[in-house]
């Protein structure tokens, strides 16, 4: 009986030696890895919007740091640009939230500003067509051969480009 009483002693200590020592193990484990890093919500409305005509666009990019860049491809309306195409690159652009407002560089004579919101469109599902819309106003600053300047403004819709399956793929991954 003694040596029951013995073993069962042991084998109570081996016990709460092993159990004593998976809590020291536990409580010293490295903590489980961060989340990923959440995407900023910027970066999911680069890409493609249609602009006034067919066959004309806005190209939004927001990089990581929140800086945002583009550029209007349009056709000039002009004698001397007729049916050809400008790139309008921003010379200024902000992203606060959803609200956007950009300014192009003067090309032409002709120069935009763009103050609106970027807002879920009739797309169902990230990479749809119209899955986001540029909504706001649209100011188109004109400057003819006599530095003579007007400005006509309109509201505008202007809706996200369908994206290729790989591209929504990366933008889903990081």
């Amino acid at each position: 009986m003694k040596s029951f009483h013995r073993r069962l002693a042991v084998a109570l200590i081996a016990a709460a030696l092993h159990i004593s020592t998976a809590v020291a193990q536990q409580a010293t484990a490295p903590p489980p890895p961060a989340p990923e890093k959440p995407v900023n919500a910027g970066q999911i409305y680069s890409g493609m919007y249609s602009f006034l005509k067919e066959g004309e666009f806005v190209q939004l990019t927001v990089e990581d740091d929140g800086q945002v860049t583009g550029f209007i491809s349009r056709f000039g309306e002009e004698q001397s640009d007729k049916g050809t195409f400008l790139d309008q690159f921003f010379q200024s652009a902000k992203l606060d939230g959803n609200a956007l407002t950009f300014t192009t560089k003067i090309v032409h004579g002709v120069s935009f500003d763009f103050k609106g919101t970027v807002e879920r469109g009739d797309g169902k599902n990230p990479g749809d067509e119209a899955y986001f819309v540029l909504k706001g106003t649209l100011t188109e600053n004109l400057t003819d051969a006599s530095k003579k300047a007007t400005a006509h403004s309109s509201e505008e819709a202007f809706k996200m480009f369908p994206q290729e399956k790989d591209r929504q793929d990366k933008q889903d991954k990081k």
